[in-house]
C-alpha cells in the first residue's frame, strides 16, 4: 500500500473517554522527520577493508553486536564429534588424541541472554489491559450477526452444504482414496462400455457447471466474511503504515546514535582500549611464558630426582616429586605431554621408599658392625638424618624394626668375634677339632675366660654407647619433625585467620577492570590470583610463610639441576623442606606422620635403646651359660666367684646408668648361678666342719695370733676376713685364750675355724649382696649344724665312738660350753651385719638368729645341768655311806671335798668366775640337799649332842676346803640349811 494510508486512525489511550478508545495522535504532523528509508539488514555483514582492520583490532559497540563468534556456538566439540549420522569413529578416538582426562562438559548458559521472568510483561499487560477489555466488549455484541450469518449461509442451499459435509468435511478425507474421488468426480459416467456419447457430454458439462457453481459459491463466501472484517482490515492497515513510520524514525535514531558512538569510540576509546588490550595481552604473555618455563621445569624434574639418588639425598628428590606431583594437579593440569609424568612419579616415589629402606638397612649394618675401636661419633651423621627424615616424611615407621634387627645380629657376632679373638691366643685350644664356641670356653681356664668375659663386657659398654649416639641424632630427627609439625600448625592457623578476613577486603578499580576483561580469557584463575598475591604481599610474614609450588619448583629447577654441590641439607634447609611438605596436601591427604604418630616413634626411640640393653644382657648369659654348662662355675673358689659376681655387677650398673634400663636377665643368671655356687659352698663348709667336729678331741686348743686378729677386726666394727699379711721374720707366739670385749674364752680349734668360716659367709654377702638371703638360711644351717652335732658329740657321747675317747669329762663339758657361748657372742653381730644388707621386707629371716640363740643357751643350760647332775650323783654315792663317828673328819667328806677340788680345778681355767661360782652354789645346794636327807636318815639333829658335835666338825671342814678354792673365797655356803627344824 501507499504512504498515504499512514492518516488512518489508529487506536491510542487518551484520558478523555471513559472507554478508553484508542486515538490517532494528530501533532505528529508538527514534529521534524528526516526523509525516510529503507531499513538496514538487521544480519549486517562483515566488513572489509580499513574498517575490518580497525574493528579486529578490539571490540566494537556497533561493529560487533550481531557478529558470530565461536563463543555463540550452542554445540560442544563432543557434541559435534560424537554426531551419530557421522560415519562410526573408534570407541578409543577422544583418549588417544587428547589424554585420559578428556570428558563431555554441559554448555554454559551465554551470558549475552538476560533471564525473562513474567515481571517483565508487567508494563505490557497494564498498558493492554483496557484494550482487551473493549475487544471482549465488542466481541460479544458482534456474536448475534455472526450466527444470522451462518443461518444465511446453511439456507442458501443446503444441499450443497450436506455434500460438504459428507465429502470434503470428513476427517478421513483424502483424494487417493477410490471413493471419495468418484464421490468428487463421478467419472463413471464417462467409462461406460459404449464409448462416448452425448447424453456423456450432457453429464461432463452437467459436472464442470456444478464445480463452478461451487466456485461460486466459495467465492461469495470468502466475499462475505472480508466484507464482514472490512473494518478489521483498514484498521490493520492503518496500524501497519503507522507502525513502518514510526520504525522509519527509530531507524534514523539508531542511525544517529550509531554514529554518535562510533565517533566516542574513535575519539576517546580506541586508544586506552588498546592500550588495555596489549598490557593484558602483555600479561598474558608473560603467563604463557611463564607456564612454558614451569613446562620446562617439569621435564627437568625427573633428570633432577636421578641426580638427588644418586648422591642418596631422598629428602630432595621426595619434595621435588611431591611438588612436581602438585604443580601437575594444580597448574598444568589437561596437558597433553605430561599425561603419564605423575604415574611415573608415583612409580619413582614406590622405588625411592625401596631404596630409602635398603639404604637405611645397610647403613644399620655397616655402623653396627664397624670395629669398637673407632672414636663414639655417628657414622655419616648428614645422611642418617636425611634418611630418617625421608621414612618419617614416607610414614615407613617401622624402620626401627630394621634397626633393632641389625642390632641383635651385631650383638651375635660382638661375642662371636670376642670368643675367636681370645681363642686365637690360647695354643691349647684346637680350633680345627673344638668348632662350637660353647666347647671352646669350657675350655679355657677360669682367669682366661674371665678375661674373655671382661672383654664381651667391654666390647657392649662401647655397642650400647654407639646404640645410643646413633639413637639419640634419630631422636633429634623425630623431633625436630614434631616441632616443625607444631609451627606448621600455628602458620595454618594465622593463614586461616587471614582467609577468613580476605572476603571483606574488596578488590580495587584496577583489579577489578582486569578481572572483568579477562573473563573470555584462558587466564582468569591467573588474574585472580595475582590479584590475591598483589593483595596478600603487603605482609611480610605471610609472603615469607608460603611459597607457591611454581615457585618452589622453579628454585629446584634453577639449582638441582646444573650440580649437586647443594644437595647437602642443614637444619634449617630440613625444618624448610619440612614446612613445604606440610604445606603440600595432594588430594586432601597429609603427607608427614601427625603428632601422636611421631610420639609413639620417639617412644619406640627409647625403648629400642632398652631393648638394646637387654640384647645385650642375653648375650652375656649366653656366655655365662655356656661356661656353666658343665658345672664349672660351681667349682669356683669364693675369690674368683666373688670376681666374677663384682665384673657382672660392675656392667649391669654402667648398663643402667647408660640405658636407663634395669635389665633382670643378666642378674637372674648371676642369681642362679650364685645359687648354685652357695649351695656348693655351704656344703663344702658344713662337711669341712662336720669333718673338724668328728676328729675334735674337745681339749683346750692354742689360739694363733691370726684369730686373735680376726676376732678384734669384729671388735672394731669389720665383719669381713683381713687380708693375709707376708710372714715376718718374727713369728707371734699363739696365745692360750682367746681375748675378746676382756674375756678369756678357752676353744677347740674347731671353733676357731667356725669363726673364720661364718666371716666367710659375710664377705661373700659383702661380695654378693643379691644373695643375702640364701646365705642367711645356709649359716643359720651351719650354726645349726655346729649345735647339733656338737651335743651329740658331747652331751650324747658320740665322741667315745667317733674319735675313740675313753669318757667325757667335766673338762671336755666346760670347753663345749664355753666354744657355745662364744658362739652365742658373735650371732648378735652376724645378725647386725645381715641386717645392713637386707631390705625391710626381708627383715622377717632374721627371726633364724633368734631361734638359734634359743637352741644355743638351751644347750648350754644342758651342759650346765649334765655337770651338776655329775656331782649330784657322787653326793648321792658318797653320802648314802656317811656314818656319824671318829675320826673327824670322816672319810666321805674327805672324799666330797678331794672331788670339789678336781672339779674345781678341771672348770677354774675354762669357765669364768662368774659362772663357776654360779655353778659351785649350785653344787653347794646339791649337797646340803643330800647332807640334809642322810642326816634325817640317821636321825642326827641339831641338839648340841655328841653327834651333831661331830657332824658339825664335818661340816666346818668341808667349808673351810670349798672356800680355800680359788674364786670361791667368799662364796655363802650357808650350811645352816642341812638341819631340819624341830616343830
Amino acid at each position: 500500500m501507499a504512504s498515504s494510508h499512514s492518516s488512518s486512525p489508529v487506536p491510542h489511550p487518551s484520558s478523555g473517554g471513559s472507554e478508553g478508545i484508542f486515538r490517532k495522535d494528530r501533532d505528529l504532523s508538527s514534529r521534524h522527520y528526516r526523509p525516510v528509508h529503507s531499513l538496514p539488514d538487521v544480519c549486517p555483514k562483515e566488513p572489509t577493508g580499513e574498517a575490518a582492520r580497525v574493528l579486529c583490532e578490539g571490540p566494537s559497540v556497533v561493529a560487533d553486536q550481531h557478529r558470530w563468534t565461536v563463543y555463540n556456538s550452542k554445540v560442544n566439540l563432543p557434541a559435534a564429534l560424537n554426531d551419530p549420522r557421522l560415519a562410526k569413529r573408534e570407541s578409543d578416538f577422544f583418549t588417544k588424541t587428547w589424554g585420559l582426562d578428556f570428558a563431555e562438559t554441559e554448555v554454559m548458559p551465554s551470558f549475552y541472554l538476560p533471564n525473562i521472568t513474567k515481571e517483565h510483561f508487567g508494563p505490557y499487560l497494564q498498558e493492554t489491559a483496557q484494550r482487551e477489555k473493549i475487544h471482549e466488549r465488542c466481541k460479544s455484541i458482534c456474536s448475534n450477526k455472526d450466527e444470522l450469518d451462518h443461518t444465511y449461509y446453511l439456507v442458501l442451499d443446503s444441499k450443497i452444504n450436506i455434500w460438504l459435509k459428507q465429502i470434503f468435511m470428513k476427517p478421513d478425507f483424502a483424494l487417493d482414496d477410490p471413493t471419495t474421488f468418484h464421490a468428487v468426480l463421478p467419472w463413471s459416467h464417462f467409462n461406460s462400455a459404449g464409448g462416448k456419447s452425448s447424453r456423456d457430454m450432457a453429464s461432463s458439462r452437467l459436472l464442470q457447471e456444478k464445480l463452478s457453481h461451487y466456485l461460486d459459491v466459495v467465492e461469495v463466501s470468502i466475499a462475505r466474511q472480508i466484507s464482514l472484517r472490512s473494518e478489521a482490515f483498514f484498521h490493520a492497515m492503518s496500524s501497519q503504515h503507522e507502525l513502518q513510520d514510526r520504525l522509519t524514525e527509530t531507524t534514523r535514531a539508531v542511525a544517529v546514535l550509531r554514529g554518535r558512538a562510533a565517533a566516542i569510540e574513535r575519539i576517546m576509546c580506541e586508544g586506552p582500549l588498546r592500550a588495555l588490550r596489549q598490557a593484558l595481552t602483555r600479561s598474558n604473555c608473560a603467563r604463557l611464558h611463564n607456564k612454558l618455563k614451569l613446562m620446562a621445569a617439569v621435564h627437568q624434574s625427573q633428570p633432577t630426582v636421578q641426580l638427588l639418588l644418586s648422591t642418596s639425598e631422598f629428602v630432595g628428590a621426595l619434595e621435588l616429586i611431591a611438588t612436581t606431583k602438585e604443580v601437575l594437579q594444580l597448574e598444568l593440569q589437561g596437558i597433553h605431554s605430561f599425561r603419564h609424568l605423575g604415574s611415573q612419579l608415583c612409580e619413582m616415589e614406590k622405588l625411592i621408599d625401596k631404596m630409602m629402606v635398603g639404604d637405611f638397612s645397610m647403613y644399620s649394618r655397616s655402623d653396627l658392625n664397624r670395629s669398637l675401636e673407632d672414636d663414639g661419633q655417628v657414622m655419616e651423621k648428614d645422611r642418617l638424618e636425611s634418611l630418617v627424615f625421608g621414612l618419617l616424611r614416607q610414614r615407613k615407621l617401622d624402620f626401627l624394626d630394621i634397626y633393632s634387627d641389625e642390632m641383635i645380629l651385631a650383638a651375635k657376632s660382638i661375642v662371636t668375634q670376642s670368643v675367636v679373638d681370645s681363642v686365637s691366643q690360647i695354643e691349647e685350644i684346637d680350633t680345627d677339632i673344638v668348632t662350637k664356641l660353647a666347647d671352646q670356653m669350657r675350655l679355657m681356664t677360669f682367669p682366661q675366660w674371665f678375661e674373655l668375659l671382661k672383654s664381651v663386657f667391654e666390647n657392649f659398654i662401647l655397642f650400647l654407647k654407639r646404640i645410643k649416639v646413633t639413637l639419640s641424632v634419630v631422636r633429634n630427627v623425630v623431633l625436630e619433625a614434631l616441632d616443625s609439625n607444631q609451627k606448621s600448625r600455628l602458620l595454618e592457623r594465622a593463614a586461616a585467620g587471614g582467609l577468613t578476613e580476605a572476603p571483606g577486603t574488596p578488590l580495587n578499580q584496577e583489579e577489578a577492570e582486569l578481572a572483568y576483561l579477562t573473563h573470555e580469557g584462558l587466564f582468569i584463575s591467573d588474574a585472580l590470583n595475582d590479584a590475591q598475591l598483589h593483595l596478600g604481599a603487603s605482609t611480610g610474614q605471610e609472603q615469607s610463610s608460603t611459597v607457591g609450588p611454581r615457585q618452589a619448583l622453579s628454585r629446584m629447577d634453577g639449582c638441582g639441576s646444573d650440580s649437586a654441590s647443594g644437595t647437602t641439607e642443614s637444619s634449617t634447609s630440613r625444618e624448610h623442606a619440612f614446612h613445604l611438605s606440610n604445606n603440600i596436601n595432594i588430594g586432601g591427604e597429609d603427607l608427614m606422620p601427625s603428632d601422636l604418630e611421631l610420639g609413639r616413634v620417639a617412644n619406640n626411640i627409647q625403648e629400642l635403646l632398652y631393648t638394646a640393653s637387654d640384647v645385650s644382657h642375653d648375650r652375656c648369659v649366653k656366655v655365662l651359660m655356656a661356661r656353666a654348662k658343665d658345672g664349672s662355675l660351681e667349682r669356683l673358689s669364693s675369690a674368683e666367684f666373688v670376681f666374677l659376681s663384682q665384673a657382672v655387677e660392675g656392667f649391669v650398673r654402667d648398663t643402667e646408668k647408660l640405658c636407663c634400663r634395669r635389665s633382670v636377665s643378666l642378674r637372674g643368671a648371676l642369681q642362679s648361678q650364685a645359687n648354685r655356687f652357695v649351695h656348693r659352698f655351704h656344703e663344702e663348709r658344713k662337711t669341712k666342719l662336720s669333718l673338724l667336729l668328728d676328729n675334735e678331741r674337745w681339749k683346750q686348743a692354742e689360739v694363733p695370733a691370726e684369730f686373735q686378729d680376726l676376732v678384734n677386726s669384729i671388735a672394731d666394727g669389720r665383719i669381713t676376713l683381713p687380708e693375709r699379711k707376708p710372714q715376718g721374720t718374727e713369728e707371734r707366739k699363739p696365745s692360750d685364750y682367746l681375748h675378746i670385749d676382756g674375756q678369756k674364752y678357752a676353744v677347740v680349734g674347731t671353733v676357731l675355724l667356725l669363726i673364720r668360716i661364718f666371716l666367710e659367709y659375710c664377705q661373700c654377702v659383702n661380695d654378693i649382696p643379691s644373695i643375702s638371703t640364701d646365705i642367711l638360711t645356709r649359716l643359720s644351717d651351719l650354726l645349726k649344724h655346729f649345735n647339733s652335732r656338737s651335743c651329740q658329740l658331747v652331751l650324747g657321747a658320740g665322741a667315745l665312738q667317733v674319735v675313740g675317747l675313753k669318757t667325757i669329762t667335766t673338762k671336755n663339758l666346760a670347753l663345749a660350753s664355753r666354744c657355745l657361748q662364744l658362739v652365742v657372742h658373735y650371732i648378735p653381730v652376724i645378725r647386725a651385719h645381715f641386717e645392713t644388707k637386707l631390705a625391710p621386707k626381708q627383715y622377717s629371716v632374721l627371726r633364724h638368729f633368734d631361734h638359734i640363740t634359743k637352741d644355743y643357751n638351751d644347750h648350754i643350760a644342758e651342759i650346765s645341768a649334765k655337770l651338776m647332775a655329775i656331782m649330784d650323783s657322787l653326793f648321792e654315792k658318797v653320802l648314802s655311806k656317811y656314818e656319824v663317828k671318829a675320826p673327824m673328819p670322816s672319810a666321805c667328806f674327805r672324799n666330797v671335798c678331794k672331788q670339789m677340788a678336781k672339779m674345781h680345778e678341771a672348770l677354774y681355767d675354762l669357765l669364768p668366775e662368774e659362772q663357776a661360782q654360779m655353778l659351785f652354789l649350785r653344787i653347794n645346794a646339791s649337797f646340803k640337799m643330800h647332807l640334809k636327807r642322810q642326816l634325817a636318815r640317821l636321825g642326827v639333829h641339831h641338839d648340841g649332842g655328841p653327834q651333831h658335835g661331830l657332824v658339825t666338825v664335818d661340816v666346818a671342814f668341808y667349808t673351810e676346803n670349798v672356800q680355800s678354792l680359788r674364786a670361791l673365797e667368799k662364796l655363802d655356803l650357808n650350811m645352816a640349811e642341812i638341819w631340819e627344824q624341830k616343830r
